[in-house]
This record gives structure tokens, sequence and C-alpha cells, in this order.
């Protein structure tokens, strides 16, 4: 006899799975994010050194 009671759980349970699988979602995209800036600041950094390397090579 309570249909709107029901219905009202129904949609919390539903925007509840909705807010869980978001937040899943933003935490991997977040670690996914931290792994791609630790590679770029590699590729930078060994980029430097080549440089400086090559910058070695005059001051012989």
């Amino acid at each position: 006899m309570d249909n709107k009671g029901q219905a009202s759980a129904e949609f919390i349970l539903l925007f509840g799975g909705i807010f869980v699988v978001v937040l899943l979602a933003i935490h991997m995209y977040n670690s996914y994010m931290s792994d791609l800036s630790g590679e770029i600041s590699s590729k930078e950094v060994n980029e430097f050194n080549t440089g400086l390397n090559s910058l070695k090579n005059y001051f012989k």
C-alpha cells in the first residue's frame, strides 16, 4: 500500500549505486594520472640529463 515509500527507497538505492560507481571511476582516474605524471617527470629528467651530457662534450 505504501508505493511512494518503496519508490523513494529504490531511488535512494539507485543513486547510491551510481555514487559508488562514480567514486570508483574517480579513484581509478586519479591513480592513472598519478602514474602518468611520474612517467612524464622521468622523461623530462632523462631529457635534461641527455642535454647536460651533450654539453659536457663541448667543455673537454
